[in-house]
């Protein structure tokens, strides 16, 4: 599948840290390890996986449900490579945002790993626009993005 073009009303969202005495590798090997994508999500949202054909974080698709509360928000998401060895790309095939496309860049630096995540994120036209932009954009968008982090670091320095 060919990876889809932005469309003119996208906008970027872009997070960023590093973890010092960690690895690139070590970093891409705890994306890559089962679980690692329940982990990551923070309550109170729970994940349910119906089908996950990721043979690599560079290849395949996973279909899941993201449950917010009761409200389930169904999504099914490609994985392609990175901009180099350890990086690894998500994007939205069908789900509730017009456009998601994910960077992953996970990067050697002096003394440890930068860890950057860059969204490329588009919203439908009506209510699910204005519900994905309370869920998926701004605030909320950043403090999912702080947790993850968090949890990659927990895991980095118990590695």
């Amino acid at each position: 599948m060919a990876i889809p073009t932005a469309p003119i009303n996208a906008h970027l969202f872009e997070h960023v840290s590093r973890f010092d005495g960690a690895t690139a590798a070590a970093c891409r090997d705890f994306h890559a390890a089962p679980g690692a994508f329940r982990r990551l999500t923070p309550p109170p949202i729970f994940v349910q996986v119906h089908r996950d054909d990721i043979r690599d974080l560079t290849a395949g698709d996973v279909e899941f449900t993201l449950w917010m509360g009761p409200i389930p928000v169904r999504w099914h998401a490609q994985h392609a490579p990175g901009i180099n060895a350890t990086s690894f790309v998500d994007y939205q095939i069908s789900g509730p945002l017009a456009f998601w496309y994910h960077e992953h860049t996970i990067t050697d630096v002096p003394g440890g790993v930068e860890l950057r995540d860059r969204l490329t994120i588009a919203h439908k036209r009506g209510l699910t626009g204005v519900l994905t932009r309370l869920a998926f954009d701004g605030l909320p968008l950043r403090l999912l993005f702080i947790y993850r982090h968090l949890r990659t670091r927990l895991a980095l320095r118990a590695a």
